[in-house]
């Protein structure tokens, strides 16, 4: 089994993200220790489900999906993986990145705003969070979220080493 979907534990999820990575559609981002997978972040680059975001916000990339494995938490794994997804989209051409946020996942909020991720001013959004279940069945869940916008600017080089997008083949 691959060593991302054992630690992750959502093969469907990882399946779905090559899929879109495929087709340009976003980037997988994985921090590695060594061949252990540490944490990941999706890079979404499609139009945004929610309808508000995508009419505050057109064409902003998303972040998504940030995790780390819960062992290795506070130990900035999160962090390098904003910055690298950062450094990509400068590196692209684009100006700014949003996220949302369950209303309740103050810690998360709290590194965002720490890594100059501001409240986009529109009030809060209905996300879906979408689960596989152990039969693989997938259930929605509508969650509160805050949007947080940054304005990207030039980035810091920081080491690469363990951060990387996923390799995905375009061809099949």
């Amino acid at each position: 089994m691959n060593p991302f979907a054992t630690t992750f534990g959502d093969r469907r999820f990882l399946t779905d993200r090559l899929h879109r990575q495929r087709n340009g559609l976003g980037v997988l981002f994985v921090a590695w220790l060594g061949d252990r997978p540490a944490g990941d972040v999706y890079l979404w680059l499609e139009r945004a489900e929610e309808e508000a975001i995508r009419w505050h916000l057109p064409g902003v990339a998303l972040l998504t999906h940030l995790e780390v494995v819960g062992d290795l938490r506070n130990r900035g794994l999160g962090s390098a993986l904003i910055h690298a997804v950062e450094r990509y989209l400068v590196e692209e051409g684009h100006e700014r990145v949003a996220l949302a946020v369950r209303t309740d996942n103050v810690g998360a909020a709290r590194l965002y705003r720490r890594l100059g991720y501001w409240d986009w001013g529109h009030g809060e959004v209905i996300c879906y969070a979408r689960t596989t279940l152990p039969d693989g069945r997938v259930r929605s869940e509508a969650e509160f979220c805050h949007v947080l916008v940054k304005q990207l600017g030039p980035v810091l080089p920081v080491q690469r080493g363990g951060i990387r997008p996923i390799e995905a083949s375009r061809s099949r």
